[in-house]
């Protein structure tokens, strides 16, 4: 954030006088969490996504604002809609930050609680299919 110097963080609607989370963060988020539930590694995703895995962990990390088309291709390389793919990020913005998942060793957590991650199948173009 070096080049934005002079932006400043104004706390959002949530009540908390905490900032609201930002959209590359947010999407982020739901990128790893997507992955992670698949167990695939950034190497297979970026792969698929015709991206580096670099460039993906950046993105993952919210240090990066990917472009539409990029946004795109991560989500087909996850087996999703870009559509879909951005409602579960406006989802996930909405929920107060105690309540987002976070998807941990294939284990999604909850507060203290421990569900394990359901394991889902798809098909996308020049998917690879990984066995758990």
């Amino acid at each position: 954030m070096g080049e934005h110097n002079e932006l400043r963080v104004i706390p959002g609607g949530r009540g908390e006088g905490r900032p609201e989370p930002l959209w590359r963060e947010a999407l982020g988020d739901r990128l790893r969490a997507l992955r992670l539930e698949q167990r695939s590694t950034l190497v297979d995703t970026a792969g698929r996504a015709g991206i580096s895995p670099q460039y993906l962990s950046e993105v993952e990390r919210g240090r990066k604002e990917p472009s539409s088309e990029m946004i795109a291709a991560l989500a087909g390389a996850l087996g999703t809609s870009l559509s879909d793919l951005v409602a579960q990020v406006a989802e996930s913005m909405r929920r107060p930050a105690a309540a987002r998942a976070v998807v941990i060793g294939g284990d999604r957590r909850i507060g203290t609680q421990v569900q394990p991650a359901p394991v889902q199948t798809f098909v996308a173009p020049n998917a690879v299919l990984l066995a758990a």
